[in-house]
């Protein structure tokens, strides 16, 4: 009799899952362990870098090999008197958001491990001793690193196919609907942290091109627009090239610095986008130029494109 579709997507979970526990073994137990034994001594890595490397994964491990797995292989043992998982699926979910500390600082481990691998040989080396071993199959650190990150869509997808094949009257239906919705809401926190994370990222870069300056500098901004832009001067009726960055709350005009130490650019003036109002106006000679009138002062500027 062939197994109903379900079932067999129920046993593709459980061996999956399998298979993710012995990969989060290997990047716990195995290299966690084995650098940060190394890094005690002094002589190769600090601690600190190890621990900000690994982020959370022995939290995650231990949740999934001491919890999700042995519940889920209770389940297909029992699967023929008991067909469900979807009750075993929304105590796993809310343990997920964990995730999104591994996720948002996954970036920077990748960026460690290639740092410290040129500063010191000896790191280099263990690293290279561990994944030449068998349990490694051939891959690096790095990618064994990513399969956390790769997790909670596999369960999302495997889940949906779930419930779509689940029979219309199937007990585990109402469970595994809410499982998937409960999924889903991880996911989404866990796609979020990934772009608030490269969010700040860029307006750090943003920040760094400005010089750092004080009354900038603010988390909160979103960075709206940036680009070239040509200041009109009526008095010389002649253009010079000006740069503008606009933020959610405030419209900066900055002047490329000739000699780039530091910064790139100089802020020159800085415009609160409350009750800015921009005006376009019909220049022959200069076309595509525009009014920008605040609290601060009025501009006049000529796009390079009619955009």
């Amino acid at each position: 009799m062939q197994e109903p579709e379900e079932k067999k997507i129920a046993l593709e979970l459980l061996e999956t899952e399998q298979a993710y526990v012995n990969r989060l073994h290997l990047l716990d137990q195995v290299f966690y362990t084995e650098l940060m034994k190394e890094a005690k001594t002094g002589k190769m890595v600090p601690e600190e870098v190890v621990k900000m490397i690994f982020s959370n994964i022995s939290s995650i491990y231990q949740f999934h090999a001491e919890f999700f797995l042995p519940e889920l292989q209770k389940r297909m043992e029992d699967w023929n008197c008991n067909p469900r998982i979807g009750d075993v699926i929304q105590k796993l979910a809310p343990f997920l958001k964990m995730y999104g500390e591994y996720v948002k600082n996954f970036d920077k481990a990748v960026e460690l491990i290639t740092t410290w691998s040129e500063k010191s040989p000896p790191f280099q080396e263990l690293i290279a001793d561990i994944q030449k071993r068998k349990v490694c199959a051939n891959l690096t650190l790095q990618h064994h690193m990513l399969e956390p990150v790769q997790r909670i869509p596999r369960y999302e997808l495997l889940l949906k196919d779930y419930v779509r094949k689940l029979p219309p009257q199937s007990p585990d239906r109402g469970d595994a609907e809410k499982a998937l919705e409960m999924i889903f809401m991880v996911a989404k926190h866990s796609n979020a942290a990934i772009a608030e994370m490269e969010r700040l990222q860029n307006l750090w870069v943003v920040y760094q091109r400005l010089g750092l300056e004080d009354d900038i500098v603010d988390p909160s901004n979103e960075l709206i627009k940036e680009g070239p832009i040509q200041k009109i001067s009526t008095r010389s009726n002649s253009t010079s090239e000006k740069y503008l960055f606009l933020f959610n709350n405030m419209l900066l005009y900055c002047v490329p610095k000739v000699i780039q130490v530091g910064a790139e650019f100089q802020v020159h003036l800085r415009m609160d986008v409350e009750g800015m109002k921009v005006r376009e106006l019909k220049d022959t000679e200069f076309p595509h130029t525009f009014l920008v009138s605040g609290k601060q002062r009025t501009l006049e500027l000529q796009a390079r494109y009619g955009e």
